[in-house]
């Protein structure tokens, strides 16, 4: 037995605003951070669980003090309690009347549980010696529905659902788990389609997307309707017919208005369009999907909970399901939305590309694939090509594909002298990265 030791947080940022990575229509200036926890425990063997919640610069101070806020919780208790059952785990901090009065099951507080479950994650998995990915491939379907509340979820999913659709999966995991150990998981990039990037930026990535073996590209849209025409006539020409463009207007449109803009750029022959309305917008992206069909809709980055995903689901308001590492309450709860997206039968799509979510969100697809749709039909993992080098165990690309990790963890370990070099000081701002990194 061992006990927690210790509940670190830090502020830790990158200032990408200055090439405008991650530029888009509703976030011109981003600057990626990582509010970041390490959980520490007395064990003779060293492994730690790291974890985060990703943001784009200002208020990353605020998500860090929630996570600090869950530190009663863990420090001087016993490690194994919570390990061994992540199903009441979860539920002892999403369930928690004062916690839920902040959301409930949303917002900064909803983030930090993510934040949190997902270094225990971390841990439990190093302790195993295994991947994230095959440290949950190897569960029994009785254990992978324990980790999922069925609260609010019934009236889609079942357990006894939920527990049929794994368990149709069980004779062909071992053979999915040789398959993508030798091929991977297939990536797309949305490295070309920055919407601050000059159009030879854009056709200079585009070609190198091509070159690097990725089968999609992906182009921020909506701050002005000719640029977006003019940006896609580019990219067309640059990837050819028939070659996969996605477009993401980052919720930048209102109902009508992204029908009648999706409808201007249909003529590039448009993949799906990410994000058209807001997130919570149900019934007006089940409307959007309805007046740009057969263009298909893909949300999910922002959604805040496995609820609102249901009814998303439950009103066919979209054509891919975007899962992200960072924006719910962690592993569990998107296990819980991988088996709705498989009981409406549509592929998920991950989010990735700001600090760590590739890293991490590759793990659950792979799950996913495996154990859960037991497919890669149709879906692919955002890449982006930026903060991978301050990971302990960085994604690796292969002609377009995701490398199965085979280190133990969940992937969210950063390298100490990057958390110490890219420590955000809110009173000095990016003036104290500057000094520690010698500039």
């Amino acid at each position: 037995m061992s006990k927690i030791v210790s509940f670190t947080t830090t502020d830790i940022r990158f200032q990408t605003s200055l090439d405008l990575d991650g530029s888009d229509a509703m976030n011109p200036d981003p600057d990626y951070s990582a509010a970041y926890v390490v959980i520490k425990t007395d064990a003779q063997d060293g492994h730690e669980g790291h974890g985060f919640a990703f943001t784009i610069g200002r208020g990353n101070d605020v998500q860090v003090s929630a996570i600090q806020a869950l530190e009663h919780y863990f420090v001087g208790k016993e490690t194994e309690s919570f390990l061994d059952d992540m199903g009441e785990t979860w539920q002892m901090l999403v369930h928690d009347s004062q916690l839920r009065w902040l959301g409930p099951e949303k917002g900064v507080m909803h983030m930090a549980i993510g934040a949190v479950i997902n270094a225990l994650w971390d841990l439990r998995s190093k302790r195993a010696g295994q991947p994230l990915w095959l440290h949950l491939a190897k569960m029994t379907p009785s254990e992978i529905v324990s980790l999922v509340d069925f609260r609010y979820l019934t009236d889609a999913l079942t357990p006894q659902e939920a527990l049929e659709i794994l368990q149709k999966q069980v004779d062909g995991r071992e053979y999915r788990i040789q398959e993508l150990l030798e091929t991977g998981y297939p990536g797309y990039t949305t490295s070309p389609g920055w919407l601050g990037y000059d159009d030879e930026k854009l056709a200079r990535l585009c070609r190198e997307a091509i070159a690097d073996g990725f089968s999609q590209i992906k182009l921020k849209v909506g701050a002005d309707l000719e640029d977006d025409k003019r940006r896609l006539r580019v990219a067309r020409e640059t990837v050819g017919a028939n070659f996969p463009i996605a477009i993401d207007a980052n919720q930048r449109w209102g109902i009508q208005e992204a029908i009648d803009w999706v409808k201007e750029l249909e003529e590039f022959d448009i993949k799906w369009v990410e994000e058209p309305t807001s997130p919570d917008e149900i019934l007006g992206l089940a409307k959007i999907a309805a007046g740009i069909s057969p263009i298909p809709i893909a949300t999910g980055e922002h959604v805040q909970n496995r609820i609102v995903f249901k009814q998303l689901l439950q009103e066919e308001a979209l054509g891919f399901l975007q899962i992200d590492s960072a924006r719910v309450a962690g592993v569990n709860e998107n296990i819980a939305i991988l088996l709705l997206a498989a009981k409406f039968g549509v592929p998920v799509c991950p989010h990735a590309g700001g600090v760590g979510l590739c890293e991490a969100v590759q793990h659950i697809s792979m799950f996913d694939y495996i154990s859960v749709s037991g497919s890669k039909s149709g879906r692919v993992i955002e890449f982006v090509d930026h903060q991978h080098e301050h990971f302990v165990t960085p994604v690796i690309i292969q002609n377009g594909n995701y490398v199965a990790p085979t280190a133990p963890g969940a992937g969210t370990e950063m390298i100490e002298q990057s958390i110490l070099e890219n420590t955000f000081d809110t009173e000095v701002g990016f003036a104290s990265l500057n000094k520690a990194a010698g500039l």
